[in-house]
């Protein structure tokens, strides 16, 4: 436990000391946000703010990984351990894609920067990357991080198809493509108001900390009792989850309303690299759309309102994401996050009762 508390502390710390540094040197080279002219119009005072905040973000995930299992190394109650570094490469390489993305829109001062084809293909190459890696270093029971089975608490028995099992190798990689692209950008497409996706994405972390946790203390490598977990170190993405926790709350403290900086896709991207990790290692890759179900709603917006407009001309929404909709039918910003918080947190409950629930299911046969 107290690896996990280690992990928060120094996220928080890290996230919250580092993001007023990058206030103000933004602010001093004059690298503000640009905001879109089709927006909100209330956004338009929002010109200037700083941006790529997430570096803040990463900098506490990064300092609270290492130290955390520095220090489990030393005491013997951890380590590095090859899901938490696959994790962390996923959150770090979509990290550094939003970093150029985000530095091309400050150095020519306008809303685009990376084209959509340069943004596809380095998703597509991390999580290629991500995918085979995942199948391979079986410890010493021959359990591996990942499995080419679909996993909704845990693997879901699923009839061969080739490759031993599982749904097969290229259908695996085809669905982790999916996967990281879904949530990388629909993290990305919730940031669009002060404290939206860092306050949310918080919540999801959260239920990964007392999940990841609980498969710890549940572990088929430790007892293998009725309703054990067969994950492969549980223990260290418990660290990894709980660190990009501490560094969430510690951005959302300079970026609640009236936000001082912004994440930028710097932030957006490597989080939703992060929760998409989380879900493959833990083997709970569908049980995230439910605890993720805001973030699933965003992009399902941004969808109905192209597909809709694409067949009718007309607009299903006044405009998407779907949280600008509601800003433009008169809720004031505020009200939009609280309340978008508490659809989040509604959903990590809901989440997290069918994970308990299911476990409590399997302990009492």
């Amino acid at each position: 436990m107290i690896n996990i508390i280690i992990a928060g502390a120094v996220s928080f710390l890290v996230a919250v000391f580092i993001t007023p540094l990058l206030i103000r040197w933004f602010s001093a080279e004059g690298l503000g946000q640009e905001i879109r002219e089709e927006g909100p119009k209330s956004h338009l005072r929002k010109r200037g703010t700083p941006t790529m905040g997430g570096l803040a973000i990463v900098a506490g995930i990064i300092a609270a990984y290492v130290s955390t299992n520095i220090y489990g190394t030393i005491s013997g109650t951890g380590g590095f351990t090859v899901s938490g570094l696959l994790v962390l490469g996923l959150t770090l390489g979509l990290g550094a894609l939003g970093f150029a993305d985000d530095f091309i829109k400050l150095f020519k001062a306008r809303n685009l920067g990376l084209n959509k084809t340069a943004k596809l293909v380095g998703q597509f190459a991390l999580a290629l990357i991500f995918g085979g890696l995942i199948l391979f270093f079986p410890d010493s029971e021959g359990l591996t991080p990942g499995s080419t089975h679909l996993s909704f608490i845990r693997d879901i028995p699923t009839v061969d198809l080739a490759f031993g099992g599982g749904i097969g190798i290229i259908i695996f990689l085809l669905f982790i493509y999916i996967l990281v692209s879904a949530w990388s950008n629909a993290v990305n497409l919730t940031d669009g108001l002060d404290g939206l996706a860092s306050g949310a994405t918080a919540l999801v972390l959260g239920a990964y900390a007392g999940i990841t946790f609980w498969q710890f203390r549940n572990s088929c490598s430790e007892v293998a009792t009725a309703g054990c977990y067969s994950v492969r170190d549980p223990l260290d993405l418990a660290v990894l989850a709980t660190a990009g926790l501490g560094a969430c709350l510690g951005f959302l403290w300079w970026n609640a309303a009236p936000a001082k900086i912004f994440m930028g896709d710097t932030g957006s991207l490597a989080l939703g690299g992060l929760v998409a990790g989380l879900s493959v290692a833990s083997r709970t890759e569908l049980l995230m759309i439910i605890i993720g179900a805001l973030f699933v709603m965003e992009a399902a917006s941004v969808v109905i309102q192209v597909i809709v407009f694409r067949t009718t001309g007309k607009r299903f929404f006044r405009m998407a994401p779907f949280h600008h909709h509601f800003e433009n039918g008169g809720w004031a910003e505020t009200t939009v996050v609280i309340r978008f918080w508490l659809i989040a947190a509604m959903a990590v409950l809901l989440g997290c009762s069918m994970f308990y629930g299911e476990w409590l299911t399997y302990s009492s046969l």
